[in-house]
């Protein structure tokens, strides 16, 4: 092995096949219902097994070395941690608003609005973490020293003041978090640097922004127009409201108006995602994603009809699709000093990813 490798775009390749994939799905699946549900954190571990296995960075592939009692055990900690609390507050601010203390309920109600909000920042830092733990390459891991206790106050503060200024901020917030999660993060002896610039991404937030306000706007111009016409009709011959073709005409327009705006949403984060990792570099290192916002749509577009063709069967292989595209669109060029990486020193969190899971969010 040369001391030192030169990494192209092809740095990552996916090598799995769904063929390969499927019995381990199917089986998940079985498993997962025979257990009412409990074995969907060893079928997850199983699942990222393969795809890690399947994934080759330069020379060498992945290896997930989280087990399923990891993710088990994380997820009880979260539900005693949080559910015990939350049912509490929920029990102490209905009994405050009887005993006449409305005041004092919400004050409660808020706080534990807050320390929800704080935890679900706290899960998203500590997913990554506990990730980047359990993957190893060329027999080295990834980590962090931060426990996220920080992270979690600066989800909540960036996250309220993205919503300043009519929420025009929320670019800045979103890059803000992703930058600050990553810088915390490190793969053997080399930390992540994460530089990414939300005004890069600002015209594309800009255009979902502004699109409801014209929407708006030209649907009052659309309904002055109609009435006009109506008013200014023979009598007996004014469009009639209620025929079935303005009905028609109407879901059709509310259909086009939330499709353009999801598609709005997702170009604009096809370029936050593509400007995040593109700013993001590990020593010598810097990653690149190719994806755009048409292989965004596709993703989706093959999902819906994958799991609506096969009556939600389909949904199992969800899951390796998104692994797929993630990797294949995966880049990094620069060099990397195979020979002289060393293990991370990083300590290992016992747990898995159990807040996460319990408060349903995702890692990235």
């Amino acid at each position: 092995m040369q001391d030192e490798d030169q990494v192209g775009r092809d740095g990552f390749a996916f090598e799995g096949n769904w063929r390969e994939y499927a019995p381990i799905a199917f089986t998940n699946l079985l498993l997962t219902i025979v257990t009412l549900g409990i074995y969907r954190f060893w079928a997850t571990t199983r699942s990222r097994r393969y795809f890690w296995e399947n994934t080759r960075f330069i020379d060498d592939h992945l290896e997930w070395t989280g087990k399923g009692f990891e993710l088990f055990l994380g997820f009880v900690m979260a539900l005693v941690l949080i559910g015990g609390p939350v049912l509490f507050l929920n029990f102490g601010v209905q009994a405050l608003i009887l005993h006449g203390h409305p005041l004092f309920a919400m004050l409660t109600a808020l706080f534990a609005f807050l320390l929800l909000f704080y935890m679900v920042g706290l899960a998203r830092f500590r997913a990554v973490r506990y990730r980047l733990g359990r993957t190893w390459w060329h027999g080295i891991r990834g980590g962090s020293e931060d426990s996220g206790l920080r992270y979690g106050v600066s989800y909540v503060w960036k996250t309220f003041v993205g919503s300043f200024l009519l929420g025009l901020l929320v670019p800045w917030s979103m890059m803000s978090l992703w930058n600050e999660r990553w810088n915390a993060m490190s793969f053997g002896p080399h930390r992540f640097e994460a530089a990414g610039d939300y005004r890069n991404v600002f015209k594309r937030f800009l255009l979902f922004y502004l699109f409801p306000i014209l929407v708006l706007i030209g649907s009052f111009v659309f309904g002055a127009v109609m009435v006009a016409m109506q008013s200014g009709a023979p009598q007996g011959e004014a469009p009639d409201p209620d025929s079935l073709v303005s009905q028609l005409a109407f879901v059709g327009m509310a259909i086009g108006i939330y499709a353009a705006l999801g598609l709005i949403a997702l170009a604009y984060y096809a370029k936050f995602f593509r400007e995040a990792v593109d700013e993001l570099s590990l020593a010598d290192l810097n990653f690149h994603f190719y994806a755009r916002t048409k292989d965004w749509v596709m993703l989706i577009l093959v999902d819906i009809l994958l799991v609506i063709g096969t009556l939600g069967i389909g949904a199992i292989f969800l899951d390796y699709r998104h692994w797929k595209f993630f990797i294949t669109n995966l880049g990094a060029t620069g060099s990397i000093d195979t020979d002289a990486l060393t293990q991370s020193t990083t300590s290992l969190a016992r747990h898995g990813e159990g807040l996460l899971d319990a408060l349903d969010v995702g890692a990235f």
